[in-house]
């Protein structure tokens, strides 16, 4: 059965460059972005492990760990990233898991026949510190990532799991927030101490409570 949104992610234990990986013991009480690649020595994924590397200050800063993977060797995965990290001026410092066998693929269904019988997907999974998926975006091979648009939802989710707003179309760190509906407007002024805007009794608006 497919992984959805607010399930506890299966557990595994995967071979990678850097030796074997178990989930739940990397992640500890991290947030993970996991997420696979059709093949190695391939452009597209070239420069997206380039691009998550080179990101590494803002996952950090917002205690997320990285994982890719492919279908490919651990061997075959260091030889790639030393053009990887020639081609995109990057040092690539995460785990890439070499799912030979397919076990983790087949877990969090990232291999779909339609589109490749043998290579995996562009999956990317957003895992919280409870091991819960809270994101999961499928993208065609022919299309790189958008690494900035992860980092929003993260933004996002961090945010609104702690303060009772949700976050507005194209809602970037620091932005206005949306008041959420179990919250009446006399409630939410109280609440929210830098204001509310009422703009139909179903839309409030507030500052980003935590900035």
């Amino acid at each position: 059965m497919a992984l959805q949104l607010g399930d506890t992610v299966p557990d595994f234990t995967q071979s990678s460059q850097l030796g074997p990986i178990n989930l739940y013991d990397f992640a500890g009480d991290s947030w993970v972005v996991l997420f696979s690649h059709p093949a190695d020595y391939t452009p597209v994924c070239t420069t997206e492990l380039g691009e998550v590397a080179k990101l590494r200050a803002e996952w950090d800063k917002r205690n997320v760990k990285t994982i890719a993977l492919s279908v490919d060797s651990a061997t075959s995965h260091t030889g790639w990233i030393s053009d990887i990290n020639e081609t995109q001026c990057a040092a690539v410092d995460y785990p890439i898991l070499a799912d030979e066998d397919k076990k983790v693929s087949d877990l969090y269904g990232m291999i779909h026949p339609n589109a490749s019988n043998s290579l995996t997907v562009r999956s990317v999974f957003i895992i919280d510190p409870h091991k819960k998926l809270r994101l999961q975006i499928t993208y065609p091979a022919s299309t790189g990532r958008n690494f900035d648009e992860i980092l929003r939802v993260i933004d996002s989710l961090q945010l609104t799991d702690h303060h009772s707003v949700a976050t507005p179309v194209n809602w970037k760190d620091g932005e206005d927030c949306v008041v959420v509906p179990s919250i009446s407007t006399e409630d939410a002024k109280v609440k929210f101490s830098k204001g509310v805007t009422e703009i139909k009794p179903y839309l409030r608006m507030t500052p980003q409570p935590n900035k």
